[in-house]
C-alpha cells in the first residue's frame, strides 16, 4: 500500500510495516483511497480528524441561512384600513429577510369572488414592489389563492 501523511516519507510499504510507522508516531492508519492500486493510506490522528471535520460541518451551518416564511391572510372583500395593516407588517417582513406568504380565504360562497381575491393579491405585490418580487404568481389551491413574495437582496 502506498502510505502518506505528515512525519511520513511517502511510499509503497506492506500492511505490517505502515502500522508499525503509524503505532511509532502514536498516530492511525487511514485508509483513503481504495481503490487506487495499490490503495492510499494516510498516517494521521484519527479522532482530531474528526473533530476538525465536525468542527467544519457545524461552520458551514452556523453561516447558512435560515429561510423564514411568514404568513398573511386576507379575504376577497377585505377593507382598505385591513388591507394597508397588513402591508405594513408584510415591509416590516421583507425588510427582516423572510419570504411573505399571502393568501386569500374563501369562506362558504366566497368562492364566486375569485376574480377579486386574484385583485387583492396582486395589488398586495404592486404596492410591496419596492422591497420585494414576486415569487410564486397567484394560484388558487382549493379555497385559497395563494401567492409568495422574496425579499430583494440588497
Amino acid at each position: 500500500m502506498r502510505i502518506v501523511g505528515e512525519n511520513v516519507t511517502p511510499g509503497i510499504l506492506n500492511i505490517k510495516e505502515a502500522r508499525d510507522i503509524a503505532e511509532g508516531l502514536g498516530l492511525d492508519l487511514v485508509e483513503i483511497s481504495p481503490s487506487a492500486n495499490p490503495p492510499v493510506c494516510r498516517v494521521i490522528d484519527y479522532k482530531k480528524f474528526l473533530y476538525e471535520q465536525k468542527k467544519k460541518q457545524k461552520e458551514i451551518k452556523a453561516k447558512s441561512s435560515k429561510i423564514v416564511v411568514k404568513e398573511i391572510r386576507l379575504g376577497p372583500n377585505t377593507d382598505d384600513h385591513d388591507f394597508n395593516f397588513k402591508l405594513n407588517h408584510a415591509k416590516k417582513f421583507l425588510q427582516e429577510g423572510a419570504k411573505v406568504k399571502v393568501d386569500v380565504f374563501f369562506k362558504g360562497r366566497s368562492i364566486i369572488y375569485k376574480d377579486q381575491g386574484e385583485i387583492i393579491l396582486l395589488k398586495f405585490a404592486q404596492e410591496l414592489e419596492e422591497f420585494g418580487k414576486v415569487e410564486k404568481l397567484p394560484k388558487l389551491e382549493g379555497k385559497r389563492m395563494i401567492m409568495i413574495i422574496s425579499p430583494k437582496n440588497k
